[in-house]
Protein backbone atom coordinates (compact mmCIF):
# COMPACT_ATOMS: atom_id res chain seq x y z
CA UNK A 1 0.00 0.00 0.00
CA UNK A 2 1.15 3.50 -0.78
CA UNK A 3 1.06 6.23 1.41
CA UNK A 4 -2.17 8.38 -0.33
CA UNK A 5 -3.89 4.46 -0.39
CA UNK A 6 -2.98 4.51 3.94
CA UNK A 7 -3.91 8.37 4.29
CA UNK A 8 -7.67 7.80 2.91
CA UNK A 9 -8.30 4.75 4.55
CA UNK A 10 -7.07 6.48 7.71
CA UNK A 11 -9.45 9.37 6.77
CA UNK A 12 -12.18 6.93 5.95
CA UNK A 13 -11.92 4.99 9.45
CA UNK A 14 -12.10 8.05 11.33
CA UNK A 15 -15.08 9.33 9.50
CA UNK A 16 -17.54 5.94 10.27
CA UNK A 17 -15.87 5.25 13.90
CA UNK A 18 -15.89 9.04 14.76
CA UNK A 19 -19.41 9.07 13.51
CA UNK A 20 -20.64 6.49 15.62
CA UNK A 21 -18.82 8.09 18.55
CA UNK A 22 -20.93 11.55 17.82
CA UNK A 23 -24.03 9.14 17.50
CA UNK A 24 -23.64 7.37 20.90
CA UNK A 25 -22.81 10.46 22.48
CA UNK A 26 -25.80 12.21 21.55
CA UNK A 27 -27.86 9.25 22.44
CA UNK A 28 -26.71 9.14 25.96
CA UNK A 29 -27.32 12.84 26.60
CA UNK A 30 -30.53 12.85 24.77
CA UNK A 31 -31.69 9.09 25.47
CA UNK A 32 -35.48 9.64 24.65
CA UNK A 33 -37.37 12.31 22.69
CA UNK A 34 -39.53 14.50 25.82
CA UNK A 35 -41.51 16.47 23.40
CA UNK A 36 -43.88 15.57 20.78
CA UNK A 37 -45.78 17.88 17.72
CA UNK A 38 -49.51 18.23 18.49
CA UNK A 39 -51.70 15.22 18.11
CA UNK A 40 -48.46 12.86 18.97
CA UNK A 41 -48.25 10.45 21.36
CA UNK A 42 -44.35 9.22 20.70
CA UNK A 43 -45.88 5.04 21.63
CA UNK A 44 -46.36 2.40 19.27
CA UNK A 45 -49.89 2.50 18.95
CA UNK A 46 -51.61 2.09 15.60
CA UNK A 47 -54.80 4.63 15.12
CA UNK A 48 -57.56 2.46 14.56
Amino acid sequence: MNASAIALMVVSLLLVWGGLGVSIAMLVARPERTEWPDGETGGDEQNS
